[in-house]
């Protein structure tokens, strides 16, 4: 019996110490994902891996070689859509590491990511795809780890697809752009892993030993190949009791006794050590590494749970979706590192401030969610989150520097706005649009007419995208007249869309459309290639195009231009882009750097609305423009207001001072253009010269125009017939 005890307690520790192996190795495979996620999950680095040159030295900086320096991923590598290696990196920059068989054997993990992936998208009603993963994946990247053998060392890699942030719609299902990140087994991961097991003599060996005594645990590839051993000195405390009993076989009784003792509270110090481990691990499963917040899993649990009591009770609960405003500009400026920083106060805060009995979770990159039970009233609740944003808005200290963030909140109530908690998460996500719609850092609560709005939004989306793909919009052209009016200099390219039963969409509808859905690149390309094309029938003529702030974040905006222009054969000087000031928001030298080479290539760069914003004038000192439109708020407002007119002539004057080209919009009287006239505007535009016309219309007014004669308008300021309202 004595022996057969301790040979049952050797198998059992042995077993045991497999599993804390097991275990650990595991948890630091998953928290390799974890570590990517700051660079996988990134619509910058979504838009570069898949743009037809990626940029190698944005890769380099800002993903391989960060990985590297802030997580010690030595080596990684991106494999393309087309399942070829697009892109290497090592820290020692070297590239014989990766070899054919080495991309074999990641092949299985990198095809589970990509098949995961393309399941993730759901075909939805208008036939495109829906971005929608399962099992809660859009808070973390969709990722394989394992084990490979890299020049015969053993390396931790984890495999995950690069993804942006914002879910998105498709037009087809395509494989994504897979980044797979490889840290050596040897040195630091190799002893956190001991650390985790508290297991003694932790070594690394390329083949099993029959030596007694050594624990060996397997490590093989995706492709089943054996990577190497771990092995440890393995604690037999069978074996250790035998060989101290054997001189004392005569106390037998005694010794039994004792054996006995140690087995039971050895087995139950391994129980609770294993049980710690597991409760570790579930622990990690459940939580957001870096905040410590339950992670959208868990939140979800807890709603549900929370919903079950509270509608037993009879009580209301209410949940709130929260995101950061303007995050991306902290990692842009300031880095990952601060970016965090400011993740991990920001749920501190956010934890203080709620009742105890709340809820707060970290769902996403930037994104939190808050559950607050038995709310009271309506009042009641916005005292709290009266409260949340006050506690947010408190500095923030980064090492020296103090930063200041603050957030957009939507709410939604049960059991008023539901029960089901996807769809209270769903209406809670709805408020949070709204809010941010309307100026961001403030609160909205959910109302029918909010999920109305976005379905009206979504269905007038799918139409412009159809609309565009089928070449069903047009172009309106507005002239544009010389000071004296003896002609026409100029026209500005409208947007115009009339659906097949006959509705007129105001461009004021379906512009910001554009703007939230991504169209907007589309529809600016078309605009600017149909402008071009058309700007042969009026030689001599320069053609005004508006520019949306996000058609230059696009990271060939400018080479795509200069394809048009060349496409349709039109020298780059009739072409003015125009642009508001809003295209300077945040600072970003890129936009300063495409405007740049536009006028250098000979672009016309006109800034509109001039006078609209209250930093307009510093944007004359950072960039050269070639025109000035002033807004035509000050034009309407003039009529007998000194002011105004006084604001007028300064504009004007500030204009030619500058070398500029000035534009005055939104004439509709006589008096206003004799004023224009008569201060020398160079360009004037509006309803008193023509209003909007269809190119054919155009063509007919301009030729009206030319045959009224050379000397402009009369005496009694007539003008040309407007032969069409366009």
């Amino acid at each position: 019996m004595l022996y057969w005890s301790a040979r049952i307690s050797d198998e059992s520790a042995k077993h045991s110490q497999h599993m804390l192996i097991k275990g650990a190795v595991q948890l630091s495979q998953d928290y390799l994902s974890k570590q990517q996620t700051g660079v996988v999950i990134w619509e910058d680095a979504y838009h570069i891996v898949n743009a037809a040159e990626p940029d190698e030295s944005w890769i380099y900086a800002n993903m391989t070689h960060w990985l590297f320096q802030n997580h010690g991923f030595t080596k990684s590598v991106l494999i393309g859509r087309d399942f070829q290696v697009q892109n290497i990196y090592a820290y020692n920059h070297s590239n014989r590491w990766m070899t054919q068989d080495l991309l074999d054997d990641l092949s299985p993990a990198v095809a589970k990511v990509r098949a995961r992936y393309i399941t993730s998208f759901q075909r939805t009603p208008s036939g495109l795809f829906r971005y929608t993963p399962k099992n809660h994946e859009a808070q973390r990247s969709i990722a394989e780890t394992g084990v490979v053998s890299v020049n015969g060392d053993p390396y931790l890699f984890s495999a995950a697809a690069i993804v942006p942030r914002v879910l998105s719609i498709t037009q087809e299902r395509v494989p994504p752009v897979t980044l797979v990140s490889l840290a050596p087994l040897r040195g630091g991961k190799l002893k956190d892993i001991s650390e985790m097991s508290h297991l003694d003599g932790f070594v690394l060996a390329d083949t099993q030993s029959d030596r007694s005594g050594v624990g060996q645990y397997q490590l093989r590839s995706p492709r089943g190949k054996n990577v190497g051993i771990i092995a440890w000195q393995t604690y037999l405390p069978g074996s250790q009791m035998l060989d101290r009993i054997h001189p004392f076989l005569a106390f037998a009784a005694f010794m039994i006794a004792a054996v006995v003792i140690a087995v039971t509270v050895f087995t139950r110090q391994m129980t609770k050590r294993l049980a710690k481990s597991e409760s570790q691990a579930v622990h990690t499963a459940r939580h957001d590494a870096l905040s410590g917040l339950p992670n959208r899993t868990r939140f979800h649990a807890l709603l549900n749970d929370t919903l079950e009591q509270s509608f037993e009770d009879g009580t209301n609960t209410a949940v709130v979706y929260i995101d950061l405003d303007h995050f991306k500009d902290i990692n842009d400026t300031l880095g990952h590192s601060a970016g965090d920083k400011v993740i991990v106060a920001v749920g501190q805060r956010l934890r203080r401030v709620i009742p105890e009995s709340g809820i707060v979770a970290r769902i996403s990159g930037d994104e939190f969610a808050m559950v607050i039970k038995d709310c009271k009233s309506d009042e009641w609740l916005e005292y709290i989150l009266d409260q949340v944003q006050d506690e947010i808005g408190r500095p923030i200290m980064i090492g020296q520097r103090e930063l200041f963030a603050s957030l957009s909140m939507g709410t939604a109530i049960a059991p008023r706005d539901g029960n089901d908690p996807d769809e209270l998460l769903r209406k809670a996500d709805i408020a949070l649009y709204d809010a941010k719609a309307n100026g961001r850092s403030r609160r909205s609560f959910f109302e029918p007419n909010m999920e109305q709005q976005v379905q009206s939004k979504d269905k007038l989306s799918r139409e412009l995208r159809r609309a565009l793909n089928n070449d069903e919009l047009d172009l309106a052209y507005q002239p544009q007249s010389d000071t004296d009016a003896r002609q026409i200099v100029s026209v500005e390219a409208l947007a115009r869309w009339t659906k097949a039963d006959g509705t007129i969409v105001s461009p004021s509808v379906f512009i910001p459309v554009a703007e939230e859905s991504g169209l907007i690149n589309d529809l600016g390309l078309w605009i600017l290639n149909k402008a071009c094309a058309k700007a042969h029938d009026w030689p001599g003529m320069v053609v005004s195009v508006n520019v949306s702030p996000n058609q230059f974040k696009h990271p060939r905006f400018v080479e795509k231009v200069l394809a048009i222009l060349s496409a349709n054969n039109l020298p780059p000087q009739r072409l003015e882009i125009e642009v508001t000031e809003s295209v300077f928001a945040g600072r970003n030298d890129s936009v300063l750097k495409a405007l740049r080479r536009l006028k250098n290539l000979g672009v016309k760069v006109a800034l509109d609305d001039f006078g609209s914003g209250y930093s307009s004038l510093s944007y004359l000192r950072r960039f050269p423009f070639d025109t000035l439109k002033i807004d035509r708020d000050f034009v309407s407002d003039m009529n007998g207001n000194p002011e105004a007119e006084a604001i007028l002539v300064s504009i004007i004057q500030l204009g030619k001072a500058l070398g500029m080209t000035v534009v005055a919009e939104g004439i509709e009287t006589v008096e206003q253009f004799r004023f224009l006239q008569a201060h020398e505007c160079h360009r004037l535009q509006g309803f008193f010269i023509s209003r909007p016309l269809n190119e054919n219309d155009l063509s007919t007014f301009l030729d009206t125009f030319q045959c009224v004669g050379t000397a402009g308008f009369d005496a009694k300021a007539g003008y040309p017939p407007r032969l069409a309202k366009g």
